[in-house]
């Protein structure tokens, strides 16, 4: 027998309706229906509309009853930037940093990612599964319900498949899905210094096999930057994953503008990230190859470093999604109201576009568009139910969350109102 789900009464249910990343000026549409009702069967949406249509067709006696009067509803949050398995902490960076030390100078001085592998090939792969069930119990009460998580602090063959196998039990034992992405190529490690292309050759002949063959990954992430990875390196790594089956993402543009956008369209990326640094031409690529520009205001924000330039990469014609990239070093936060803030506040995104670029475009960032990130029949029943009743409460209450339930596959797996979230 089904399980079956009836949300009622509902002031709002902005259904961010779509099967594809929304671009440019279609970022401002939300497809809100007002006094509206979701049917659930199992986790998928049967139905939505107005409640009058909805209730006059069902007996509600056969289902669970939520009621939603004077709540809003919207998509499940996609967080499609993490890497939210590792080892150890980096508090001490922070202080670093508050006195005036760049990113950079910080990575020369043994910080910085290779602080954080050292820590993460220490961890035992229960530890980091521990670890990454707190992480993820965090965000789902920030009314996240799937996350992309990067490889990257092993630099290594046995750590890095530590990682990825982390990640997979994680997705195996906590609601929320996990899209999983190989980032070996997150930094040259200290043993390969002055030789970059061959730890490529290295990841590409030894680590990527292991990958793909154990299934591991969708993804494989590349830090395309100055000093760590060029563009045609990062175009060689990109190409033999794409030849056994990855798909392509890249950390791209972030300190030194240095070709990663144009690089990211040149492949057929699924998805460029940071893009501080992008050039007016690689954004204009991007729109016209359907690469999603997934922005990380956190990382500039605690950096001090300008934002990126999401009002003109909409008014391009791109595609944008946010994400925290929730990480140990330059971002330790997995807030997605502070996200919101800094979106709305200081990167002159609308709240409509800033809730597109939580759900459908991040969807589109992890390639689950078609399952995930809006509320239409049909796809999965991600769903979140604010406690005001309507969307422009989410950024006016400032860096605190709205959410007061998350229902994820058909289930309340995180309620405000309870002591604890449930399954």
């Amino acid at each position: 027998m089904a399980n079956k789900v009836l949300i009622k009464n509902a002031n709002q249910i902005v259904t961010c309706s779509g099967n594809k990343q929304k671009k440019g000026k279609d970022m401002k549409e939300l497809h809100v229906i007002t006094d509206a009702s979701i049917i659930i069967h199992d986790n998928i949406i049967k139905k939505v509309g107005k409640t009058n249509d909805i209730l006059k067709n069902i007996k509600e006696k056969d289902y669970k009853v939520i009621n939603a009067k004077n709540k809003c509803i919207t998509p499940g949050f996609i967080d499609s930037h993490t890497h939210l398995v590792f080892g150890g902490y980096r508090a001490d960076e922070y202080n670093m940093r508050l006195a005036g030390a760049s990113y950079m100078e910080i990575m020369k001085q043994g910080g910085g990612i290779q602080s954080t592998t050292n820590a993460t090939k220490k961890a035992s792969l229960d530890e980091l599964v521990e670890s990454g069930l707190k992480r993820l119990d965090s965000m789902v009460s920030f009314g996240v319900t799937s996350v992309e998580s990067k490889s990257g602090y092993g630099l290594d063959l046995d750590t890095e498949i530590k990682q990825l196998k982390a990640m997979k039990r994680l997705d195996e034992i906590h609601p929320m899905d996990i899209s999983k992405t190989f980032l070996g190529a997150h930094a040259v490690p200290p043993e390969y210094k002055g030789r970059a292309d061959e730890f490529i050759d290295f990841i590409i002949e030894t680590v990527l096999p292991e990958v793909t063959n154990n299934n591991l990954a969708e993804f494989c992430d590349v830090f395309c930057e100055k000093n760590v990875f060029s563009v045609e390196e990062s175009r060689k790594l990109l190409k033999a994953a794409q030849k056994l089956g990855l798909k392509s993402k890249l950390h791209a543009d972030e300190i030194v503008r240095i070709g990663g956008a144009e690089l990211a369209a040149e492949i057929g990326a699924i998805s460029a990230d940071h893009l501080l640094r992008a050039s007016d031409e690689g954004i204009k690529l991007m729109a016209k190859e359907d690469v999603v520009a997934t922005l990380l205001p956190g990382t500039a924000f605690s950096l001090k470093e300008e934002y990126a330039r999401a009002r003109y990469i909409i008014d391009s014609g791109c595609a944008v999604a946010l994400a925290t990239d929730m990480n140990p070093g330059s971002c330790f936060t997995e807030s997605i109201p502070l996200i919101i803030a800094l979106a709305t506040l200081y990167m002159n995104m609308s709240i409509e576009e800033t809730i597109n670029a939580l759900t459908i475009n991040a969807a589109a960032a992890i390639d689950r568009a078609k399952e995930i990130g809006s509320i239409d029949e049909g796809k999965k029943a991600d769903i979140l139910i604010h406690e005001f009743p309507t969307y422009n409460y989410i950024p006016y209450h400032i860096g605190v969350s709205t959410v007061e339930k998350v229902i994820k596959d058909g289930k309340v797996i995180f309620d405000k109102n309870k002591d604890e979230a449930y399954a």
